[in-house]
C-alpha cells in the first residue's frame, strides 16, 4: 500500500515538474518583486526539481534513503509553506521558474 502511494507521489511531482519545463520555455524567468515566503518557496522548488533531476526515471521509494527523506521533507514543506499559503498565482509562477541548469552527478 505505501509504495502505491510513493508511486502516486512519484507521478504527481514527475508530471508537475514536466509541466512547468513545457511551461518554462513559454514565459520569461523573472524573479523580481518576489516576497520573502516566495523566494523561501522558490529555493524548496529548486531543491526538489534537482533531487529529482539526479533520477529522473526512479520513483521515490526507490531513491537512496537521504535523497529519499530529504524529497519527503522537501514535499511537506511544499505544502505547508506554500501551496497552503501563497494564492495559486504565486504558486504556478514559483512552478514556471523553477532553475532547470542542474546536471546528473552535481
Amino acid at each position: 500500500m505505501a509504495s502505491i502511494l510513493f508511486l502516486a507521489i512519484g507521478v504527481v511531482v514527475a508530471t508537475a515538474l514536466m509541466a512547468s519545463v513545457a511551461i518554462h520555455f513559454l514565459t520569461p524567468i523573472t524573479d523580481s518583486g518576489l516576497s520573502p515566503q516566495e523566494k523561501n518557496c522558490q529555493q524548496i522548488a529548486n531543491e526538489g526539481y534537482r533531487i529529482q533531476s539526479i533520477y529522473p526515471d526512479s520513483y521515490p521509494d526507490e531513491l537512496p534513503d537521504d535523497d529519499f527523506k530529504r524529497l519527503m521533507h522537501l514535499d511537506k514543506l511544499w505544502i505547508t509553506d506554500c501551496v497552503n499559503v501563497l494564492p495559486a498565482e504565486s504558486v504556478f509562477s514559483i512552478i514556471n521558474n523553477v532553475e532547470r541548469n542542474f546536471f546528473s552527478g552535481e
